[in-house]
């Protein structure tokens, strides 16, 4: 039986200049574009009339992945967009999930493309705090536990990798990363190099450096990456990075 496509796409950080080719031609190319409203927004230059467009809400993720399936096993091309790259906290998990509920013979293809995502983005702004070995690691506790969460921190921090944090702090979330910072401070120390990258490659873009002991969370919310240096990364004036080399001290 003839199928439709699926294709998954990451955004990237916001920036047109950061879109990869690959995500723009197949957006272009859709008869069905899905997305979270911002995320529509972030690429509306690519929209034309002959396209369907559904814009859905923030808390309406398995709703849109289900939309977007039932959409290409009705013979369309059709494109799901995720801001940074979908495979990273983004729609790819929940499309697949849907699809592979499928009988096989009834799939629509489905094709996932890579973007930057904000840990990467925040990261070339500030240096290269993540060129050597780094964790990434959410604390929003609404799918996740926040034992494991926690349980998950102590492993990094153990480990001694730079970290990037994700969907730090919100209204209804304001604990988390306080909570975050404590542990973080059992093993590391309070000079720690951190940077609060807000908002990375968008008009609004701030960018905060700071140390571990000295963070000011209330700078901090959903559109923040939080990026936490090793015991090897350096800050020098408005940069950090991270040697490639392990044993080296700050």
């Amino acid at each position: 039986m003839s199928r439709g496509t699926l294709t998954v796409v990451g955004l990237g950080p916001g920036n047109t200049s950061q879109r990869t080719p690959a995500a723009a031609q197949a957006i272009a190319e859709a008869d069905v574009v899905i997305g979270y409203s911002s995320y529509v927004d972030a690429c509306a230059d690519l929209l034309g009339a002959h396209q369907t467009v559904i814009r859905a809400r923030m808390t309406e993720e398995a709703e849109r992945a289900e939309q977007a399936v039932n959409a290409a096993m009705a013979e369309h091309r059709v494109v799901l967009v995720s801001s940074g790259d979908a495979g990273v906290y983004g729609m790819a998990t929940l499309a697949l999930q849907k699809v592979t509920e499928l009988p096989e013979d009834t799939r629509p293809q489905v094709k996932v493309l890579p973007g930057i995502t904000a840990a990467l983005a925040a990261s070339a702004l500030v240096g290269a705090p993540l060129a050597h070995d780094f964790a990434t690691l959410t604390l929003s506790d609404i799918l996740n536990p926040w034992h494991e969460i926690e349980r998950r921190l102590r492993a990094v921090a153990v480990a001694d990798l730079a970290l990037a944090l994700y969907n730090p702090r919100s209204a209804t979330r304001d604990w988390q990363l306080s909570r975050a910072r404590e542990v973080l401070l059992e093993y590391r120390p309070a000079d720690t190099p951190v940077a609060l990258v807000t908002d990375a490659e968008r008009p609004d873009q701030r960018i905060v450096l700071t140390t571990l002991s000295d963070m000011d969370v209330t700078l901090v919310d959903m559109r923040t990456i939080v990026l936490v240096g090793s015991s090897t990364t350096v800050r020098s004036g408005q940069w950090l990075f991270t040697p490639r080399t392990t044993g080296q001290a700050r």
